[in-house]
């Protein structure tokens, strides 16, 4: 390659410092993720200018369209990047390609994704929710964001152990954060094949509602109610934000106390269980029972709060990912209107993973894993005879809840603010498009 020496300290999108040749062209960690994340995901962004905005490293997150733009005319090759969506390039000699205005338009308008998509797609249950969240204003086809992980390959129900053992068993992840090791060894035994009409298994309707009775159903009590013309502070809406998470981690503490299985596990083993797990657990919960008042109340406050240019400027890759992630899997939740009998299986599911480090007692773990487990796809399956996609499509929203937490770890603590902002203003804004019953996520069951 005959580049000049300094070009390649300087990333050809932005100017922040390049970090090596990434998918072609000398370019830095942020862009090559960026361009990675709107490939894999099939992302069509909008301008809200003129198609010409400024490209630095503190403006480069202001608008997504011109950065995918620079990103195609500066010649970075979306076919450098691994079908399986890995880390690595597909081909380490693919250069710099230069492709015609025709063919930027193409991928720019989301045509060219369009003509390859599968027929089937993850999670479509035929409901159109394909919206690509950035800045509030873009949109176009978006798969799950856990495709990033694997192929777009379509995930019939009968070959549905198969093809996500593909997806997501050779994925590498750090181990605090891997699917449940049974998710897929006791889906195959099951045959998860499309289910007839049948009875509740005499077991599964006490057992999930023991752990129905262990929620606190009760709407929250932390004040989040702002005078109109009220100015809300960055500081006061971390104030808020902190005395949400101090009242979700409570009712964590006070549920555990409830469960069924209780005495089964060693008070060590809750510990260990809980400090890994919070996270997850009160995002859980917030996308599900407590879901009115997140993305209702709270969300009124964070509109009357105006980040200033600094912190819009200073806004973090992680956060951007974070955001787009947290925006789908709301959308998600919308779409399958999660009861509380599934919820309270899930979070249960979720809570114990024999594979936290630090636990004693792994093998009573596993065997409560492994009989929520069964609960919840024997109740899903017998309350939704029609949905036959609709458990391994709950099962799959844990992984990625488990992969946000783990993001939001990286975000620093003064851009929650502004993260809460923008993902309760993206949510509720489409809430207000398509929403069609009282409550955006949860529905109570009862009867047939």
């Amino acid at each position: 390659q005959d580049y000049d020496p300094a070009d390649q300290r300087t990333c050809l999108i932005c100017g922040d410092r390049a970090t090596g040749l990434h998918y072609g062209i000398i370019s830095c960690e942020g862009c090559k993720g960026f361009f990675k994340r709107s490939i894999c995901n099939k992302r069509v962004y909008r301008c809200s200018r003129d198609k010409n905005c400024e490209m630095s490293r503190k403006q480069r997150n202001r608008c997504q369209y011109c950065r995918l733009l620079k990103c195609l005319q500066m010649g970075m090759n979306r076919k450098a990047i691994r079908e399986d969506g890995m880390p690595g390039g597909r081909n380490k000699s693919i250069g710099p390609v230069q492709i015609t205005e025709e063919e930027i338009e193409r991928i720019m308008s989301g045509q060219e994704f369009k003509e390859d998509a599968p027929e089937h797609t993850w999670g479509n249950n035929g409901d159109s929710d394909h919206s690509s969240p950035s800045n509030g204003a873009s949109e176009g086809n978006q798969p799950s964001p856990a495709s990033t992980l694997s192929s777009n390959r379509s995930v019939e129900m009968n070959g549905y152990t198969a093809a996500l053992r593909d997806q997501y068993i050779n994925t590498s992840m750090s181990t605090h954060y891997q699917l449940l090791p049974h998710l897929f060894s006791y889906a195959a035994q099951s045959g998860l094949l499309a289910p007839q009409p049948r009875s509740l298994y005499p077991q599964s309707h006490p057992l999930v509602l023991q752990l129905v009775a262990a929620e606190d159903l009760a709407p929250l009590t932390t004040p989040m109610l702002i005078e109109d013309g009220y100015k809300v502070t960055q500081v006061e809406l971390f104030a808020l934000l902190c005395r949400l998470a101090d009242e979700l981690l409570f009712r964590q503490i006070s549920w555990i106390k409830k469960l069924p299985f209780f005495c089964e596990l060693s008070i060590e083993d809750y510990t260990c269980l809980l400090s890994s797990t919070w996270q997850e657990l009160i995002l859980l919960s917030c996308l599900t029972i407590y879901s009115a008042q997140i993305f209702g109340d709270l969300a009124d406050v964070t509109a009357k709060y105006t980040p200033s240019d600094d912190e819009l400027q200073g806004f973090s890759e992680d956060g951007m990912e974070v955001m787009e992630r947290l925006i789908y899997l709301f959308r998600k939740f919308h779409q399958l209107k999660i009861s509380n009998e599934e919820y309270a299986c899930m979070k249960a599911i979720n809570f114990l993973n024999q594979d936290i480090r630090g636990l004693s007692n792994i093998s009573q773990l596993e065997q409560l894993n492994k009989r929520y487990w069964y609960v919840c796809q024997d109740y899903t399956e017998y309350k939704y005879p029609h949905q036959p996609k609709r458990f391994p499509e709950i099962m799959m929203c844990l992984p990625e809840i488990r992969c946000i937490a783990g993001k939001l770890v990286n975000v620093p603590l003064e851009q929650l603010p502004l993260l809460f902002k923008a993902v309760l203003h993206s949510c509720k804004s489409s809430l207000t498009s398509y929403r069609t019953g009282p409550s955006p996520c949860v529905t109570t069951s009862s009867g047939n």
